[in-house]
């Protein structure tokens, strides 16, 4: 943990209840930062937080990011100099059974912390946190560049893909004018330990091990640019550092993915998970109904030149590191918190 850049920085984390922004308020406790963390209440994928007692470590409130008076409230009491932006409803599959709570979520409370924060004034950096879904489909393998088209063919990726038009309109109408540096991170398919939201593939899996049920994949010639979740993470933290330090040459979005042609069918992680259990069966789901992108792939040429961020694990160490997790956590009864750093230690000991 070699960058002192974030100690004692005032940060608010929304979505900190959340599985990645679990992982990032871990990173920025153990950088030395000042948080104020907001979950939304009920969470489905609170475990992680609870597990890793960050409620008694940051400031924290729960507070529903589509409650423009109180998310006001609180960010007016706290000064925030940096603010990471995770708070959604995650998951495609939801967002077909609640479309309208889900778009309202992503957009509007997307255009609630904007507004909010374009008259604060002790902000300076602003990262929101988007998806590789908020691209239109153009079925193509050799990557969604940032300047390409928006677009959606399910609720979940519509969402995103407004929110994306909402941070630009934003950034040039207003917070451009005032030097305040503002982007958005469209990462692909994060995995990592102490995830168990459910309809994703690596908690389900993992549920299944552990009850030594059948592993039912819906789509498993799926292909997508999986990394672990420290990946992305990794770029947050360099593109808010450079926000802050350079709004101008570093606003706009940024594409946080796997390097290229590493992009990993749904059977095959799943196989290497059930390798490295040591048990398991696969079988298919028939009938699936609802529509997903068959093959996504990011670009990240812009990262890696401009940002100088770089994919550090194989799709392989990610994995391992991944189902290593659950394994010293469900199995070998470890503390969470204990394996949790170890992780965050052991990945940013490769990062410089």
């Amino acid at each position: 943990m070699v960058d002192k850049f974030y100690q004692n920085k005032r940060i608010l984390i929304t979505g900190a209840t959340g599985f990645k922004g679990a992982w990032l308020t871990m990173i920025l406790i153990m950088y030395g930062a000042k948080i104020l963390g907001l979950g939304f209440r009920p969470n489905k994928n609170q475990n992680l937080f609870d597990n890793l007692k960050l409620k008694k470590k940051i400031k924290f409130e729960y507070i529903d990011i589509r409650d423009y008076s109180k998310l006001e409230k609180s960010i007016n009491l706290f000064k925030p100099q940096i603010v990471f932006h995770l708070a959604a409803q995650p998951i495609i599959f939801e967002s077909y059974k609640k479309p309208l709570s889900t778009i309202n979520i992503n957009s509007v409370g997307t255009l609630n912390l904007l507004e909010i924060l374009k008259k604060t004034k002790s902000i300076k950096s602003i990262v929101c946190v988007t998806s590789d879904k908020c691209y239109a489909n153009n079925f193509s393998t050799t990557g969604f560049k940032e300047d390409d088209q928006l677009g959606g063919s399910d609720p979940y990726s519509a969402s995103k893909a407004c929110a994306e038009i909402i941070i630009n309109a934003y950034y040039k109408s207003f917070f451009k004018k005032k030097k305040i540096g503002l982007a958005s991170a469209r990462a692909g398919n994060v995995i990592g330990g102490g995830d168990w939201s459910p309809n994703r593939l690596i908690p389900d899996t993992i549920n299944s091990l552990m009850n030594k049920k059948k592993i039912d994949l819906r789509n498993p010639g799926f292909n997508r640019p999986w990394q672990h979740v420290l990946e992305p993470l990794n770029g947050y933290l360099i593109l808010a550092k450079k926000l802050y330090l350079n709004p101008k040459n570093f606003s706009g979005p940024w594409n946080f993915g796997s390097k290229r042609n590493t992009v990993t069918s749904v059977y095959e992680v799943v196989k290497q998970i059930v390798d490295t259990w040591g048990t398991g069966k696969i079988t298919v789901k028939k009938n699936y109904k609802y529509y997903e992108q068959k093959n996504l792939q990011l670009n990240i040429s812009k990262s890696q030149n401009i940002l100088k961020w770089q994919p550090i694990y194989s799709i392989k160490k990610s994995i391992s590191t991944t189902v290593d997790w659950y394994i010293n956590v469900c199995k070998k009864n470890f503390s969470p918190e204990e394996i949790t750093r170890k992780q965050i230690r052991e990945f940013f000991k490769h990062e410089k």
